[in-house]
């Protein structure tokens, strides 16, 4: 047999060859174009093909609402449809979407007309063609066979229309894990990598179950929470709603675009709430698919029906009450309550109404108080909605009821199975929880219990005694009348009237004795007894506790230790600043006889610190010279206490010494600072020194890290120069800064220890400025003058005080 070759080209056609005159090899670019192009033709054919059967289940729903309003059969309803849709100008799709809205008055249909009421301006077709979208998604899922197929058309017909590029259908699990059940718009890999969530991990989707609200996201970018295709629209805005019915949430339709989101118009967030709620319905009848072949995550199998028969059969196996609960809808199918279908045999109703009184009543009416503040049909409410287990420990039992004034605790349990809700509490024994209490409070403050029958001999010790008597739980307890024996010999007469007053004058004793234990530990133990009489009025029982005080007994030992060592350091301490007083006053009285020196006067201040023990080392000094010049000085030995008053008085006599020699207030301090420095230990002090002559009348000073001088002249007050020089005793050698000031009659002036002009909130500048206004008023003599300046100084130190002054006549 002969295989026929295929046909040639056309007579008179030019056929072009090769360079070896054979005829040309396609070109596979050419090839590859040709089996794409057939590729795509075949998928629109596909998706024509859906699209097709879609519309006709579409139709096919129509007709049998015609067949059940009219009464006649399919072929006549099918002509009946092409008749109406040719009457109205309609294609029998726009019809089928329109017959099927007026009979189902559903979430479909009212989004459908949500969007014709504010489609102001659309053309009709273009309102009319949402009921056909929406209805058709809706008989495309309603006839898909799992979830895959649901997503893929609700994308096709309900959200590419809205400008959506991408939808995920995402079910949870009963720890608010999510796993990925249908998928259209994204990747093969995308869906691989988010098929399963784990709890925890914060998602687009777990916001809004975990809120069980809808969350919209204008960029996903922008929000910093990662999702299913965020690599691919970074920028692009998410709608997230929760699809849950009858209060429950069966998983989270996740709508993406590939730009940033808007507002949306109140009817497509309608349509996106139906959309939603048809999500849900699928859910809960379709049968568990992986999407694209992924595995699902395990775990157990939930019962059929609403899992009231399970969780019954298991409440009655616990030992804690336990109150099985159902969904109560309202004809809207809303959740308004529960109802409490099982309650096992350990329920004890709270308000004392019989078990069987509560089965099949709501739980808002059986146990209003639960709506209140407890917030715990809240969290029913939520557990029943998302899954999630709920636990909680020491729960007020008025969550359940409000007729109990003073409730117990109890520890809470929420969980649920299918559509039914399991509520466990268990509740706390009100006796063992002060018996745990009082056990802690024995074992932290060392306390022991006993109760000895005098009659039998026997003897109840708590565990804890044994630890106090070193003895191990094997050995019999000690009893009161053997006590002796187990202390010391010198405590013997004390336990023995203690012995004496509880058991022959039969009174409540307590006393406190050295315990000697057979491991060679002393113990101090305080122990209490009270009798108690028998029926007959004789003594019969004993009961009592032991108690270890050792720690407070040694803290007291110390305590009394540290008194008497710091009354002793008290009384040397008094001993010391009188001594130091008594130096002081002295040497530097508060005042000082008037001085041999013509045409000058000089008054001197003193006021020690008003704190004994604050005795400081101000001093001050004015004398005639041999050569009849007045030495006049003031000055601070840094500190308190003996060792100043000691500085004071070495550093005093040293410079009275040195200005023997005539020397200029510049050298006297700088022998002075020698003295400090070398002849002292550690001695550090301010002065500030002046040599006044009264023939010229001319005052020759320097200090060393003191204030300076102050000048009254006339009606005006001034402080002098701050000449340079170091405080005495820091530096080996140094010098000082040394200046004249000649002096006219009537010029006081002033020098002064820091005492006088120090404050704790005020610096030093502003001191001396108050101390320059109070100088410079007039005052009939000098001592007046220096009376005023003490009285109105505010320092507020604590520190003594010197002030010299000296007026020119």
């Amino acid at each position: 047999m002969t295989t026929p070759l295929p046909p040639g080209p056309p007579p008179g056609t030019a056929v072009p060859l090769t360079a070896d005159g054979a005829p040309p090899v396609p070109d596979a670019a050419a090839a590859d174009g040709r089996l794409a192009a057939t590729v795509e033709r075949l998928r629109g054919e596909v998706r024509a093909a859906h699209a097709a059967a879609e519309g006709r289940a579409l139709i096919e729903l129509a007709k049998g609402v015609i067949v059940e309003r009219l009464g006649c059969g399919p072929a006549q309803a099918a002509r009946q449809l092409a008749e109406l849709a040719d009457r109205a100008g309609l294609s029998r799709l726009e019809l089928a979407a329109d017959i099927v809205n007026q009979a189902a008055r559903d979430r479909m249909a009212e989004a459908a007309d949500e969007f014709v009421r504010t489609a102001v301006g659309e053309p009709a077709a273009t309102a009319a063609s949402v009921a056909v979208r929406l209805r058709t998604a809706e008989s495309a899922a309603l006839s898909a066979g799992d979830t895959q197929a649901v997503a893929e058309s609700l994308l096709r017909h309900a959200l590419e229309p809205l400008g959506a590029v991408a939808v995920a259908i995402w079910t949870t699990g009963p720890d608010t894990s999510l796993s990925l059940r249908g998928h259209a718009g994204f990747g093969l890999d995308e869906a691989a990598r988010w098929h399963y969530v784990p709890p925890g991990v914060t998602t687009a989707a777990r916001q809004a179950l975990i809120g069980r609200r809808t969350v919209r996201y204008a960029s996903l970018a922008d929000a910093g929470i990662p999702s299913i295709g965020r690599a691919r629209h970074p920028d692009g805005g998410r709608v997230v709603v929760p699809a849950g019915t009858g209060g429950r949430i069966h998983g989270v339709l996740e709508i993406c675009w590939a730009r940033p989101l808007g507002p949306l118009p109140q009817a497509v967030e309608r349509q996106v709430e139906a959309l939603a709620e048809l999500c849900a319905h699928t859910l809960e009848t379709l049968p568990e698919a992986s999407p694209g072949g992924f595995p699902a995550p395990g775990g157990l199998p939930v019962p059929g029906g609403d899992g009231a028969t399970a969780l019954a059969e298991l409440s009655d196996g616990l030992y804690d009450p336990a109150l099985v609960l159902t969904p109560h809808l309202d004809e809207t199918g809303k959740l308004v309550d529960f109802r409490i279908r099982h309650a096992n045999a350990h329920f004890q109703d709270p308000a004392g109404r019989p078990r069987g009184s509560v089965d099949g009543a709501l739980l808002l009416e059986a146990y209003p108080a639960t709506a209140g503040g407890s917030e715990l049909f809240e969290r029913i409410e939520r557990v029943h909605a998302t899954g999630e287990p709920f636990r909680a420990r020491r729960v007020r039992l008025t969550a359940l009821v409000d007729q109990v004034p003073l409730a117990s605790l109890a520890d809470i349990s929420i969980s649920r199975c299918g559509a039914s809700v399991l509520l466990i509490w268990r509740v706390e024994d009100e006796s063992a929880r002060l018996a745990s209490l009082l056990q802690h409070a024995q074992r932290l403050g060392r306390v022991g219990a006993f109760e000895e029958d005098l009659v039998t001999g026997d003897i109840t010790w708590h565990g804890q005694l044994y630890e106090l008597f070193g003895r191990r739980t094997t050995e019999p307890p000690v009893a009161l009348r053997d006590l002796a024996g187990h202390a010391h010999p010198d405590d013997a007469d004390t336990i023995r009237r203690f012995l004496q007053q509880v058991l022959d004058q039969r009174r409540v004793g307590s006393t406190a004795f050295r315990m000697l234990r057979h491991d060679g530990v002393t113990r101090h133990i305080r122990v209490t007894a009270e009798p108690a009489l028998g029926s007959d009025g004789g003594l019969q029982t004993v009961r009592g506790a032991y108690q270890d005080i050792s720690a407070q007994h040694w803290t007291e030992v110390a305590l009394t230790a540290t008194r008497d060592r710091l009354a002793a350091t008290e009384e040397v301490a008094e001993e010391r600043n009188r001594l130091t007083l008594q130096l002081q006053h002295a040497i530097m009285p508060p005042a000082m006889p008037p001085l041999d020196a013509p045409g000058l006067e000089v008054a001197v201040r003193y006021r020690p610190a008003e704190s004994e023990s604050l005795v400081g080392g101000d001093w001050y000094d004015a004398v005639v010279l041999p050569s009849k010049k007045v030495l006049l000085c003031v000055g601070d030995v840094a500190g308190h206490g003996v060792e100043a008053a000691t500085g004071m008085v070495v550093l005093r006599n040293a410079l009275r010494g040195l200005a023997v020699t005539g020397a200029g207030p510049g050298q006297l301090l700088s022998w002075l600072n020698g003295v400090a420095h070398h002849l002292t230990a550690h001695v550090t002090a301010t002065a500030v020194c002046g040599v006044y002559d009264p023939e010229s009348r001319t005052l020759r000073w320097a200090r060393a890290g003191h204030l300076p001088p102050v000048l009254v002249r006339g009606e005006e007050a001034l402080d002098l120069p701050l000449l340079r020089g170091v405080l005495l005793g820091a530096l080996a050698e140094t010098e000082y800064e040394e200046t004249e000031l000649r002096l006219e009659p009537g010029d006081t002036v002033l020098m002064y220890t820091d005492g006088l002009v120090e404050r704790r909130d005020t610096a030093v500048h502003d001191s001396v400025a108050q101390l320059l206004n109070v100088a410079r008023q007039p005052f009939d003599s000098l001592e007046r003058r220096l009376d005023q300046l003490l009285a109105r100084s505010k320092s507020d130190t604590d520190d003594d005080t010197c002030v010299v002054g000296v007026q020119v006549s």
